[in-house]
């Protein structure tokens, strides 16, 4: 089949596989397909590529995390961010490799040492820093509140959509078909297995498909008879301009931030992007909810930004805007091949973290789907049923005020 940009007409008739997302785990598992092989490739989008949290995200790309499992992935991640050009070929994912700090509690110290050394032990460059060294990494950095942190000095962010534009150029290229405009109405079974996906454009006959469609998730799922506990959560972030005290020739850090429940990285050529984490807005609908954000909100955003870096105070907000992730009832992601269905694949659930891992978790789909099982590593972790086993997943060396949700991203 021809690969191509599809915004009209009717839909392939069949396909290998359907993924179903556009964002950058839909893009990059279709491009890992097609690297693995498999040219019948079809990617649906009900409206445009990176229309979803993706295109909303912060898009942090660090390896630091209170487990073991996710750090390996971003780390896998890392080597397809830092080998671009020679693994995926099209495009730019924007990263820049600025740097990132993990402030918390001092309470939380022996767990930030667990979790360096758990990252140094998988390969992560990271290390513990002290307060004082913290004043030589980023100077405009408050630190009267810590005693040490984790510093990553080659890890930072990169850009959402161009990331999943590259990712989809590079599928485009292999033979998958990439559609737009096309709204997954359902996944057809028959008996325990997969046969099609029904659009609003057409239906494609197909034995596998993989479900990475965010908040729209439930809306697929349901049906099925497949019920994870999850829920479709609105989050905001805003965009503050960096004022005229600070050296702009000198972008600060990217800062996730325990004690203020934020996270912050550069924004643009003079503007630092934040989020501030909270359990607001649960169960929205992810087809019609507000972009926009609250005052109030701009305000405690403001706050959060000036608590650690104090040059911020006061500081002229330029942007904002609000996106939906998909909350799983122990706030990680689920990424499995499920049992309920021969051929259905998913990846849902991240609760607004899973633009770092998006590359390599492409991989995993790819070598379920061609090799039987994940080659790069086990997943078990991730599976759907840990639920339904009494087993949600807890980090041991997790960090004070870490469980009240999250943002598009963190």
């Amino acid at each position: 089949m021809g690969g191509g940009v599809n915004a009209s007409g009717n839909v392939p008739a069949t396909a290998d596989v359907v993924v179903i997302g556009g964002g950058v785990v839909g893009a990059s598992t279709a491009f890992q397909l097609t690297r693995h092989g498999v040219r019948n490739v079809v990617l649906v989008e009900r409206t445009h590529l990176a229309a979803g949290a993706t295109g909303k995200s912060g898009a942090l790309v660090r390896a630091h995390y209170a487990n073991a499992p996710e750090t390996r992935l971003t780390l896998e991640s890392l080597k397809i961010f830092r080998n671009w050009d020679d693994i995926v070929g099209h495009g730019d994912p924007g990263l820049r490799a600025i740097g990132m700090l993990r402030i918390v509690h001092p309470d939380d110290e022996a767990n930030l040492r667990a979790n360096i050394e758990t990252q140094q032990r998988l390969g992560g460059n990271t290390m513990v820093v002290t307060a004082d060294e913290l004043k030589e990494i980023d100077p405009l950095l408050y630190t009267g509140d810590i005693t040490v942190a984790g510093w990553e000095p080659d890890t930072g962010y990169a850009d959402g959509p161009t990331t999943v534009y590259g990712f989809a150029r590079a599928a485009q290229a292999n033979g998958a078909a990439i559609l737009e405009g096309a709204e997954v109405l359902s996944i057809r079974t028959e008996g325990a297995r997969i046969t099609g996906v029904e659009t609003n454009r057409g239906t494609i006959a197909t034995s596998n498909v993989v479900l990475a469609a965010g908040g729209f998730a439930n809306r697929l799922l349901l049906p099925l008879g497949i019920d994870l506990g999850m829920y479709p959560r609105r989050i905001q972030v805003a965009v503050f301009r960096w004022p005229f005290a600070m050296d702009h020739a000198r972008p600060h850090r990217v800062v996730i931030d325990s004690l203020h429940r934020s996270w912050m990285r550069p924004e643009g050529v003079a503007g630092t992007l934040i989020g501030v984490e909270s359990r607001a807005d649960d169960n929205i609908d992810p087809a019609d909810f507000d972009e926009s954000v609250a005052p109030a909100y701009v305000d405690v955003a403001r706050r959060a930004l000036a608590a650690r870096y104090p040059v911020f105070d006061g500081a002229l907000m330029r942007g904002a805007w609000a996106g939906v992730v998909m909350q799983s009832p122990d706030d990680h992601p689920i990424i499995d091949k499920m049992s309920e269905y021969e051929g259905l694949f998913i990846s849902t659930g991240d609760s607004g973290s899973s633009f770092k891992t998006g590359p390599a978790v492409g991989v995993v789909f790819a070598e379920w789907i061609t090799a039987g099982e994940p080659q790069l590593m086990d997943m078990t972790p991730f599976r759907s049923t840990r639920f339904a086993e009494g087993q949600p997943w807890v980090d041991a060396t997790s960090y004070t005020n870490e469980s009240m949700g999250s943002t598009v991203s963190r």
